[in-house]
């Protein structure tokens, strides 16, 4: 049986808090996840640990925020092939690649999946 768009869009957003959880240490306060054709966009709320924020806050301002996000990507860089075998898992397409950026500001993290095909569920009505 084919899943539904939202059946996978839960999933992935359930499998991406624990990837969070697991790998980084803590988990976002809040996931959604958006099947858009052939990418996979994940937006994740409330990720930075309080150190991160008192690091993007008191240390030179443009370092301290500088140095929070290339932590947060390298992390992710670490992680790629467990979630590209996430992906793979869940939608039963490649991924051929993977953006990410984080907000020091608001604390929303995003995860741009690009995929080598769009997934069965984006062919059934939801």
């Amino acid at each position: 049986m084919t899943k539904t768009r939202g059946q996978l869009e839960a999933e992935i957003s359930e499998a991406v808090i624990k990837f969070e959880k697991e790998y980084m240490g803590r988990g976002p306060d809040e996931t959604k996840s958006y099947i858009i054709d052939d990418m996979i966009l994940v937006r994740l709320k409330g990720v930075l640990t309080p150190a991160e924020k008192q690091l993007a806050k008191t240390c030179d301002y443009a370092d301290g925020k500088a140095l929070v996000k290339r932590v947060r990507i390298q992390l992710l860089e670490n992680g790629r092939t467990l979630l590209e075998k996430l992906i793979l898992d869940i939608t039963g397409q490649e991924v051929t690649s993977l953006h990410t950026d984080i907000s020091t500001v608001t604390g929303e993290r995003v995860i741009i999946f690009v995929l080598a095909g769009v997934p069965d569920c984006c062919d059934a009505p939801d």
